[in-house]
């Protein structure tokens, strides 16, 4: 499995046949304009409770269906009191066990009580860095796996496709290892399988890096066209 600078075909190449699929580059280059990624100053400015609604957000979607959360998430944001950093860190039992039979949110105790847990792993980040935003606004492209290794050890319930959408729906330039982006990194030769282990995913911020490089586009976008190359979208979630 390759961990330095590998030979692949061209990226032009996979544009190509992702827009093939789509009905030509301009139409590909219209879906790619609406995942265009935030600037490192525009991510620092959000402020943490926005970071902690949308990784909230992200846990109860996980398993459950997306449409549900949506439908319910006024609701989260009123019994969650606008997810306040600090109010939610310092939260007492009493509260988690008071949202437990709140019908305005999906009552699942172990997802509800990762919101006191994330407000703790915010609060900690921007003691380090200035804020939570600062924290993941200057983390290096170069090591977004470490970024995902970050959320995994120090959040809670924050592994796998989880923390991916939580990076992609809050702006940051990222990838998200989907069914479709996996078939592609097979298919290219990057892994032989889904990128589980340190090996792994090291091939694959490497390829990445690859493409970024040769094609000067940020990750998200090289992560929906390998995705497209695959075939027509099939879900509604993005790439």
């Amino acid at each position: 499995m390759p961990s330095e600078r590998q030979v692949m075909r061209p990226f032009q190449e996979i544009f190509d046949q992702a827009a093939a699929f789509r009905g030509g580059a301009d139409e590909l280059e219209a879906v790619l304009a609406g995942s265009t990624p935030k600037s490192a100053k525009q991510l620092a400015a959000i402020p943490d409770d926005r970071w902690l609604s949308t990784m909230t957000r992200c846990i109860f979607q996980a398993g459950f269906s997306w449409k549900v959360i949506e439908a319910k998430w006024p609701g989260f944001e009123e019994a969650f009191e606008g997810f306040n950093v600090p109010r939610w860190a310092m939260a007492p039992d009493e509260d988690i066990d008071r949202l437990l039979s709140d019908t305005r949110i999906v009552r699942n105790g172990q997802k509800i009580r990762t919101v006191r847990d994330n407000a703790i792993f915010l609060q900690d980040l921007a003691r380090e860095h200035g804020s939570a935003g600062k924290a993941f606004a200057e983390w290096p492209a170069e090591d977004y796996i470490g970024l995902l290794d970050l959320l995994k050890k120090r959040g809670s319930r924050l592994g796998g496709s989880t923390a991916q959408y939580f990076l992609r729906f809050m702006g940051r330039d990222s990838f998200l290892l989907s069914r479709d982006v996996v078939a592609a990194l097979v298919r290219d030769g990057v892994v032989d399988k889904e990128p589980t282990s340190k090996a792994g995913q090291k091939a694959v911020q490497a390829a990445f890096l690859q493409w970024m490089d040769e094609s000067g586009r940020p990750m998200s976008h090289v992560s929906r066209i390998l995705a497209m190359s695959v075939g027509p979208t099939t879900g509604p979630a993005p790439h």
